[in-house]
């Protein structure tokens, strides 16, 4: 089954997906299998790989790592053309429509397309809408992109209407690796009310009651990251998988 296709079953049975984002420079390889099991028991749904700068990690012997630990998905979160690698299980094919850089928009997808065609992994056609989060972050500075001012949710709505009409699969409402806020509810709502397609919500969620929101906002896919670089958080997994499964549980 195409991972797309498996994703679109999960949010059909559990209401929602939940997603841990790996960063290879952030989560050292000697506490990626603890990790990773814990994850499968708690309920993840799978696991996005990448991150917007590579400086120590190595991508291709990280994800060998992970598919050696988990039977769940590898999906690569690029940050930049290199980050693709066989191994994988499919590749978000990432557009960043909230800006108007062209290189981020369709230049460096030139070049990535026949790296992903090679390798044989599932490209994921998606919208990248960055979205103002109180403070500049890596995505932000690395794309040279405008986030979506937080309280211009119309302006969110429509890019990622016109998103899906130009044939996008996932929209990705994304406020920033360790983000000071998230996406606010209000947008997810508006970008909900107009669209058809799955919507991920990623950057700062540090809490269930806080995953859970967005769900009820209109998410379909919940996305942590830099949370759980930080062992002593583990134990919380479960109660995010819990909140993010809104048809599965009930949030205590």
């Amino acid at each position: 089954m195409k991972i797309y296709n498996q994703l679109l079953n999960t949010i059909k049975e559990k209401g929602a997906a939940y997603l841990i984002l790996l960063d290879p420079d952030k989560l050292s390889e000697n506490k990626l299998t603890g990790f990773l099991k814990h994850c499968e028991k708690s309920g993840v749904d799978g696991f996005l790989i990448g991150g917007s700068l590579m400086v120590n990690g190595e991508l291709e012997s990280f994800i060998k790592k992970v598919k050696t630990n988990t039977t769940l998905p590898s999906i690569i979160f690029p940050g930049s053309i290199t980050q693709v690698s066989a191994f994988a299980d499919a590749i978000l094919f990432l557009s960043v429509v909230s800006g108007r850089n062209p290189e981020q928009l369709i230049g460096k997808h030139v070049l990535a397309a026949p790296l992903i065609k090679k390798s044989g992994i599932e490209p994921i056609p998606t919208a990248y809408i960055l979205v103002e989060s109180g403070s500049t972050t890596t995505a932000v500075y690395m794309s040279g992109s405008l986030p979506v001012p937080r309280n211009k949710p119309e302006i969110a709505a429509a890019t990622a209407l016109a998103s899906e009409y130009l044939g996008m699969k996932l929209i990705y409402l994304e406020a920033g690796s360790g983000a000071d806020n998230t996406v606010p509810n209000e947008m997810i709502k508006a970008v909900s009310s107009q669209c058809s397609i799955p919507i991920v919500v990623g950057g700062g969620i540090r809490n269930p009651q806080t995953a859970r929101e967005k769900v009820k906002s209109g998410a379909s896919i919940i996305v942590t990251g830099n949370f759980f670089e930080d062992e002593n958080n583990w134990t919380l997994i479960k109660d995010f998988a819990s909140a993010v499964h809104i048809k599965q549980s009930i949030l205590i």
